[in-house]
């Protein structure tokens, strides 16, 4: 079967984890009720079930033919496109005051979740569109705000994120793209990028590009880059387009997966130089280039949620009807579906509750964001600025992580069919993998987590985690019901271990950085297998406490809590231990990489 908008589930755990119906009813969205976010969720379940989604395929067996110089996306695509933006989709959490509807950020990451289900080649161009609107509305004069905002906030024109070099590649500091002042206020852009998601296509008739470009007299590294808006056609004072401005695609990459989305690598300067307008000051843009990263971090987490459901669904509608194979005593002629084998249950669990704590992660993030904007109280205020700062590595790189990992656990579950491109279990492989590649790699992510986000406020904000998610546990040793097992005792000894491991983390970073970053990546996955674990028996406790019908749930989110714990936080003393005793092993090893 197609993939399903899990619209319930996604107002769950809006609810339950992120508190969205809690912060409406307590006015921090003003006048959004909870009947208006069920509304929305419906509406967007509905178009991702029933417009993208039927276009997945069509766009990953078309691709994105290139020819002088212009994309042609797949048959559908840019009607569906049209049609979304028409209904207001680009600008769910945009400002008002240039045309968006101003709703919560965790609101639209849950409709996001929908898009990159139903199809993550249609969702990644609208994730670079909306983190370019922040990224303006944040940074951006007042004349460019009037000339490109509501354009990129109705959907009209689409855009992008100019980061990389072939010479570069994440080392952003090496970037070679050359910024010429023109002596009126503007400046030509001469250079080369390449993996430009959605650098040139036939959705929209303009495409606005955010490009890192460094001045003459810039000082070295990244401190010397400055952030510049280039768009594909120059706007007229009236705000019709004119001429074409000197920036074009050069060819398309040839991926892995995410056929429908073209990669390009993008020229600028044939013809003296593109124009381009400086956003922020100069020698400032990354800076101003980390709005627009943060914001897509976040999304490339939602990304790797949304395929894992995808798969997820694909993996439990299969193993339902597919029989094979007899129980002991059954008769020959007969055969039971490969679901009620215990092997198979193990791989389903495990799909399903990884899904569910990404998902719980990402909206827990999102919803930091917004009461990082809205909340009025300082002291309040800069708690959520640092629990979404906490939080973003986490929800980027685990999210990514646990996609990949459903997708192929979805293919197993299929056997060899799996393998097969017609039944969809290939493509979700193929596509969701570079989720841990792109905006920063998952090993980037991990590096940030431990020598940037630990540390800050002196520890605070990773103690205030701490003490809820130990909350969490207590809530769980307090209900004394069965059906948890041990996941009170397991999400404990987790958060022991990833209080200590991050503790002995940040003290190695002054006399043994090494040693840190070699159990980087690691500790992030400590951290996901921890707070997901706690999220998740958020979510069972919710349900349990459920009145009248409502309730019905409950078994299934505490079977799920419970094996998550029981199957994977009970890791974490493992990791704590590979972490903390396993970094020598790594930095010893330089015998293993002698030529």
């Amino acid at each position: 079967m197609p993939y399903r908008a899990p619209v319930s589930d996604i107002k769950f755990t809006l609810d339950t984890v992120a508190g969205l119906s809690k912060a409406c009813a307590d006015g921090l969205f003003g006048d959004l009720s909870d009947d208006l976010v069920a509304a929305v969720l419906e509406e967007a379940g509905k178009f991702a079930t029933e417009v993208i989604a039927p276009l997945n395929r069509v766009g990953d067996t078309h691709g994105t033919p290139f020819s002088d110089g212009a994309v042609k996306t797949p048959p559908g695509w840019k009607e569906a496109y049209t049609a979304w933006a028409a209904a207001g989709w680009n600008g769910l959490a945009a400002p008002p005051e240039w045309g968006g509807q101003g709703l919560p950020t965790v609101l639209n990451a849950a409709c996001f979740e929908m898009w990159n289900g139903a199809s993550m080649a249609f969702g990644v161009g609208p994730l670079l569109t909306m983190s370019a609107i922040d990224l303006l509305a944040a940074h951006g004069s007042e004349a460019l705000k009037a000339t490109y905002l509501a354009k990129l906030v109705s959907g009209e024109w689409m855009g992008t994120m100019q980061l990389t070099e072939s010479q570069a590649g994440s080392d952003v500091g090496a970037l070679r793209t050359k910024a010429e002042r023109a002596g009126d206020g503007t400046y030509r852009i001469t250079g080369e990028k390449i993996f430009i998601t959605y650098g040139e296509h036939d959705l929209t008739e303009n495409i606005v590009h955010m490009v890192l470009a460094r001045l003459p007299d810039a000082p070295p590294g990244a401190r010397g880059l400055s952030l510049f808006l280039v768009p594909k056609f120059l706007v007229n004072p009236d705000g019709s387009l004119g001429a074409r401005n000197d920036v074009r695609a050069q060819s398309i990459e040839h991926k892995l997966g995410m056929h429908a989305s073209p990669t390009c690598t993008m020229v600028y300067g044939d013809h003296g130089g593109a124009t381009g307008f400086l956003i922020g000051e100069e020698n400032r843009g990354i800076a101003c280039m980390f709005t627009m990263m943060n914001a897509a971090r976040l999304d490339t987490g939602l990304q790797g949620v949304a395929v894992a459901e995808a798969a997820t669904q694909l993996a439990f509608d299969y193993a339902r009807e597919r029989h094979q194979g007899r129980l002991p005593g059954m008769p020959a002629d007969q055969s039971v579906p490969i679901i009620a084998y215990p092997d198979v249950k193990r791989m389903l669990l495990r799909m399903k509750s990884r899904t569910k704590a990404a998902r719980a992660i990402c909206y827990a993030t999102a919803m930091a964001i917004d009461r990082a904007r809205r909340i009025e109280d300082p002291a309040a205020r800069k708690a959520a600025e640092e629990r979404a700062a906490l939080l973003t590595p986490v929800a980027k790189a685990f999210s990514a992580d646990i996609g990949a990992e459903v997708a192929s656990l979805a293919m197993q579950v299929h056997g060899g069919m799996g393998y097969i491109e017609e039944t969809g279990i290939a493509q979700l492989y193929r596509d969701v993998r570079v989720a841990q590649i792109y905006e920063g790699t998952n090993g980037i992510q991990a590096i940030d987590l431990v020598t940037r986000k630990l540390p800050a406020g002196d520890g605070k904000p990773f103690a205030a985690l701490l003490g809820e998610l130990r909350g969490i546990v207590a809530e769980v040793e307090g209900e004394n019901d069965p059906g948890f097992g041990a996941t009170g005792r397991r999400l404990e000894t987790a958060v022991d271990s990833l209080q200590a491991a991050g503790e002995w983390l940040v003290e190695r970073l002054a006399d043994a950085p090494d040693a840190a970053l070699a159990g980087a990546s690691l500790y992030l996955r400590l951290f996901g297998f921890t707070a997901g674990g706690c999220l998740l028996a958020r979510e069972a406790l919710a349900a349990l406490h459920l009145q009248d019908g409502a309730a019905a749930d409950a078994p299934s989110r505490i079977a799920l809590a419970r094996f998550f714990a029981e199957s994977t936080a009970v890791l974490a003393p493992g990791f704590e231990k590979a972490i903390t005793e396993g970094g020598e092993s790594v930095t010893t090893a330089d015998a293993v990489f002698a030529a």
